[in-house]
């Protein structure tokens, strides 16, 4: 017995104390400390139930506790429990980090040994920006935080193998966002690596005078200000400079940057299947550098690098403003703009099915241009509403621009200025046409277009279009399109997939088409060649022929017919959507 005890201190091979209980089946008294309510850890009673090997991974091992206790045995293992410490004797020897199954009859646990965690401080130290220069493709994975994903994610047998030890659900509260706004992007988060789970409480600011200890609560911020997400688990271990909590990963990201806040736990939710506590998260206290594996770190006396966002709001009686800071993440920052886009434009009184939205706004990524944000946005015909759409617009551009391996961002801060209007401003493009067939080098001819807005009259635009000096005989295409087309046509091109460093990508960016405009293109049957953001059009044989060694570069595109021309309306007060092509032939 007292061998098995020393050897779970030390952190050594654990297998004698799996030996130990499977001869004697020893009951050792371990003090498990977390918080129920308020900020002062409590204690209850676990049993070691033994040692399960590899289970976290290879060379993984978890000791397998049950917990005694009046509170413990009514609330179960409950989320936001994980990373309490567990001590033998004033000793500590891990983190209560696993649950099993989801309506277990008895409290039973996995523990963190302390030695893994211990690990964690001496890992890579370098910036989160530099460590998350390239966002991994993730699509409906189990979050870090909470176990499986959505259940019609994964195959049956695979979703039953991940109910049987998982991580405690770590709270992932959602404050200032309707539900609305949490049910559309759960699955976002899931597919970044996050599942929100049932939680509730808020994040206030409010000084905490009692210090952090082992045992205590403490959150990750995702987001703050005037919409607050944060995640809360327990602290495990704690020295001057540095603490370890939660004894498994959040995000398992590696190097992060994120606000590390005290907690106040509020009250305790006993459920058969989700049994949480609610938690209002109260003063900054540091930075979690690291979400590694067996746990997060975090270091004291050091400020975040957050991304400040400001959201205004024009309607025709008020304006509002909205001001937050998101997380600066490869992964979950594009989500979290997308989240509370969505949820500032959702929650004001003038919201409702029938609204256009008028952008203005910009990225400032530092080092480069600013990128220009300038659109509108209706309620699509499939029932999407226009606040969506505007959220989702703003989340592609943010994903772009932190998907690069060359260049690791660093978005200073964001503007996104919205105009509200009370119906829905939309136009299809009905017809168009020329009014002749054969042209010569330098005409000017006039494509006359016919708009069909929502609910409205028609309406008629002439748009003068000039045919270049240098246009080849033969047959001219004429495309009459909306913004959207032709930035798609790029968008096919098989190479567009590849990736381009972060100047080019802004380049693009600031390229882009609006979509409350017509566009008219002429195309040419002649190569053309992209080199990142520079494109070559008309090429002759000669020059193609050169370039051709250039081929193998993943920057460049090459597309067999040429845009020599483009021609815009001014701003529509229209979302436009519609293409059209003509044809006249050049003498």
């Amino acid at each position: 017995m007292r061998k098995a005890v020393s050897l779970l201190v030390l952190g050594l091979s654990l297998s004698a104390v799996l030996l130990s209980a499977q001869t004697s089946q020893p009951t050792i008294p371990l003090n498990e400390i977390t918080v129920f309510e308020g900020v002062k850890p409590e204690s209850m009673g676990v049993e070691v139930l033994g040692v399960l090997h590899n289970v976290n991974g290879p060379k993984g091992d978890i000791i397998l506790v049950r917990l005694h206790g009046a509170k413990a045995e009514y609330t179960g293992v409950v989320a936001g429990m994980s990373g309490s410490p567990v001590y033998l004797n004033g000793k500590l020897a891990g983190a209560l980090a696993f649950r099993i199954g989801e309506f277990s009859k008895e409290p039973i646990a996995g523990v963190t040994p302390i030695a893994d965690m211990l690990e964690i401080n001496a890992l890579d130290k370098s910036p989160a920006e530099e460590a998350a220069a390239t966002k991994p493709g993730v699509a409906n994975a189990a979050g870090k935080t909470s176990g499986p994903g959505e259940p019609g994610a994964l195959p049956a047998s695979t979703q039953d193998f991940g109910s049987y030890l998982k991580p405690i659900d770590t709270p992932l509260v959602f404050n200032g966002f309707s539900e609305d706004a949490v049910r559309r992007f759960a699955g976002q988060f899931a597919s970044a690596g996050v599942v929100p789970v049932m939680g509730a409480g808020s994040v206030s600011g409010e000084k905490q005078p009692e210090p952090l200890e082992a045992g205590s609560a403490v959150s990750a911020i995702l987001v703050r200000g005037d919409m607050d997400i944060a995640a809360t688990c327990t602290v495990t271990y704690i020295d001057p400079q540095r603490l370890l909590a939660c004894g498994h990963p959040l995000l398992q990201f590696g190097s992060v940057d994120l606000p590390m806040n005290k907690a106040r736990v509020l009250a305790t939710l006993p459920s058969p299947l989700n049994a949480f506590k609610i938690v209002n998260t109260t003063e900054e206290a540091g930075v979690f550098v690291q979400d590694r594996h067996t746990g997060i770190l975090g270091v004291f006396n050091k400020q975040p690098d957050m991304i400040p966002v400001t959201l205004t709001i024009h309607s025709a009686t008020s304006a509002k403003d909205f001001h937050y800071e998101v997380l600066n993440n490869p992964r979950l920052s594009p989500v979290a703009i997308m989240a509370t886009v969505f949820n500032a434009l959702h929650g004001v009184n003038e919201y409702g099915e029938e609204i256009t939205y008028r952008l203005n706004g910009s990225i400032n990524v530092k080092g480069f241009p600013e990128v220009g944000l300038k659109n509108m946005f209706v309620p699509a015909e499939n029932g999407q509403p226009a606040a969506m759409a505007a959220a989702l617009s703003l989340g592609e551009r943010f994903g772009r621009i932190y998907d690069n391996p060359y260049n690791a961002p660093a978005v200073k801060s964001v503007k996104l200025d919205f105009d509200l209007v009370r119906e829905r401003r939309w136009a299809r493009l009905e017809s168009a046409r020329t009014d002749v067939t054969e042209v010569r080098p330098g005409d000017q001819i006039i494509v006359e277009t016919v708009l069909a807005p929502y609910r409205g009259e028609r309406v008629v635009r002439q748009i003068p279009v000039k045919i270049p000096t240098s246009a080849s005989k033969g047959t001219l295409r004429i495309l009459v399109s909306d913004g959207d087309t032709l930035d798609r046509v790029g968008r096919t091109n098989p190479a567009f997939g590849r990736k381009l460093d972060l100047a080019s990508t802004i380049a693009l960016l600031n390229k882009e088409h609006a979509n409350n405009r017509l566009y008219v293109s002429l195309l040419e049957a002649d190569p053309e060649a992209r080199v990142a953001d520079k494109v070559m059009p008309t090429l002759p044989i000669s020059v193609m022929n050169v370039m051709e060694g250039m081929r193998g570069n993943q920057e460049m595109i090459v597309s067999g017919e040429s845009n020599v021309d483009e021609t815009a309306t001014p701003s529509l007060d229209y979302v436009v959507s519609g293409a059209q092509l003509l044809t006249v032939t050049v003498k």
